[in-house]
């Protein structure tokens, strides 16, 4: 079944989907207050007009065309708009600020900018130095800034001006001479750790996990997925958007993070995805409002057709993945990385296992090496990063992909034990693996969020972020008295209560791995203050830029 897919690319995989259900709702979009549904047809034709007008734009085979938007119905189109045209799609974090931008299309050598609107374009339109003169620059919506002295075009005016049979002519040409093995994305990692690098996935990288995943799963037309995670990330690209055109059903965009639950409440989806911080945060919900033991009060909330939920990008807590499940609902981990399209492993609704990231992907080899790292191999792993044939070489080793993670196989099934680019070196030589004890910590109903500190050093420290509803209930209930909100954060019996509760969840930890000092902090890490990425993952080198005074005195310095 696999090998018969090897082939396909992502149009062709669109166009059997457009064949098959025609005029069946395909999607749901927010439109004024009510949800608006759209047919695999009407899609079908409004991505070959995009491609024709991208076309008219100075658009050829191999181009590059960035896309800076938030996630809308108009990113799915220009996204397949693109693939038709057969050109590359560099998706660029809507989060990101000009510079960061800039450096993406400059380092992509993109020939098209595509903004969502006057938002995105400000930012830069204030780098516009830092561009090339020979982009083109158009909009979904009307902007009246200026880009490196470019108006910005609507690209609907572009696409008014074609047919249908202009684009059904260059659907039919991206059909017959089309490859699976030419470049379909580029996508630039977060940045976690230095400049960020284009990772190149081509056609077959994206179906082909599609494919292998979908092999796990048991799908019925009348499924519908919640997607929220950003587009521009590889986990919402293939586990949302393409794994829906390969395995059908309908998708529903969120309007935002802030309306997940209440969007699940209208739409009723059955499959959610999403990062481990807002499965915590709806565990927290009903444990501070005393509904978590209420019969039916997750699946209530989730809009009562939930079958399954799938955690990735950071580490699922085991309570709360364990919570999720007892309640009704199977709450899955997947694992992998942009460089392998993503997803290496995964949980299924009914093939899972507590602490683990499920079992490897049809189709694929997974081994661990001799100091523990993930490798893998197969048609998932990406062509390579843009431009930089070194790194590439670096990361790729005789087929293997060097994940940089660490983790071991028990019974068929993949476990995370830690990052191996991430580890910390003690002073004493020990290695430690911060995101481990990070989970533990944030098992606490207390701690919302958690950074360990400690290379080279003598001993481990940590930022710790209370949890505001649980840290206020609990000072009321011990009777702690207050002169203001901010002395919480330096009250000795605040700080006694945190030492007691950081001692007890590393309490299975060795000697070298326990916490010495913390510092509490006044707010949360977010993508805001640049801690961290769109995907939510701490940027820890930021963290320590912004905290270092706090670091210092925690290490007498």
């Amino acid at each position: 079944m696999l090998d018969e897919k090897l082939q396909d690319t992502l149009v062709s995989m669109f166009c059997r989907r457009v064949a098959t259900e025609g005029d069946k709702t395909a999607l749901h979009v927010k439109r004024g207050d009510r949800f608006a549904t759209i047919s695999w047809t009407q899609m079908a034709e409004d991505a070959r007009r995009t491609a024709a007008a991208l076309v008219r734009l100075g658009v050829q085979p191999g181009d590059r065309v960035i896309q800076v938007s938030e996630n809308r119905y108009e990113w799915i189109v220009l996204d397949l708009a693109i693939h038709i045209a057969r050109g590359i799609h560099v998706a660029v974090h809507s989060t990101l600020t000009g510079p960061q931008i800039a450096y993406q299309i400059v380092n992509s050598g993109a020939k098209l900018v595509v903004v969502s609107g006057s938002d995105q374009a400000q930012k830069l339109a204030a780098v516009g130095e830092q561009l090339p003169a020979d982009i083109a620059y158009v909009s979904f919506d009307p902007c009246s800034e200026r880009i490196a002295g470019h108006a910005i075009g609507l690209l609907s005016d572009t696409v008014a001006q074609t047919s249908a049979a202009d684009g059904k002519a260059l659907e039919k040409i991206a059909l017959e001479h089309g490859k699976s093995t030419d470049m379909a994305t580029i996508l630039y990692t977060s940045g976690t750790t230095g400049e960020p690098k284009g990772v190149m996935l081509s056609h077959r990288n994206l179906t082909f996990n599609c494919h292998a995943v979908l092999e796990s799963f048991t799908l019925d037309p009348a499924d519908l997925r919640l997607s929220w995670l950003p587009l521009s990330h590889i986990f919402a690209r293939t586990s949302d958007l393409y794994m829906w055109i390969a395995g059908g059903g309908e998708l529903a965009l969120a309007q935002s993070r802030e309306t997940i639950i209440a969007d699940c409440q209208t739409l009723k989806p059955t499959y959610l995805n999403g990062v481990p911080y807002f499965f915590d945060k709806v565990h927290r919900f009903l444990v501070e409002n005393g509904m978590a033991d209420k019969p039916g009060a997750l699946q209530g909330m989730l809009g009562g057709r939930m079958k399954m939920c799938c955690g990735g990008g950071a580490a699922l807590p085991d309570h709360v993945a364990d919570f999720f499940t007892k309640s009704g609902v199977a709450l899955v981990q997947g694992y992998g990385l942009t460089e392998s399209s993503p997803v290496i492993s995964t949980g299924t609704q009914h093939d899972h296992r507590l602490g683990t990231v499920g079992k490897p992907i049809h189709g694929i080899e997974v081994k661990i090496a001799s100091d523990g790292e993930i490798l893998t191999r197969g048609p998932h792993v990406m062509a390579g990063y843009w431009n930089l044939p070194e790194d590439t070489a670096n990361t790729i080793r005789d087929g293997w992909l060097h994940t940089g993670d660490l983790g071991h196989i028990e019974d068929g099934y993949l476990r995370i034990t830690g990052r191996k680019k991430e580890l910390i070196v003690t002073a004493g030589g020990k290695n430690i693996a911060p995101s481990y004890l990070e989970g533990l910590l944030t098992q606490d109903p207390l701690i919302a969020q958690a950074v360990v500190i400690g290379d080279a050093k003598n001993y481990l420290t940590a930022l710790i972020v209370p949890e505001p509803e649980a840290l206020k209930s609990e000072i009321t209930k011990r009777k702690i008295a207050l002169s203001s909100p901010a002395e919480a954060l330096s009250h000795p019996a605040v700080l006694e209560m945190y030492t007691e509760r950081i001692n007890h969840r590393l309490t299975d930890v060795s000697h070298a791995e326990q916490i010495q000092k913390f510092t509490l902090v006044p707010r949360g890490f977010t993508i805001e203050s640049g801690e961290m990425t769109p995907t939510l993952k701490v940027r820890r080198n930021v963290v320590m830029t912004n905290y270092a005074p706090q670091i210092q005195a925690m290490y007498g310095a």
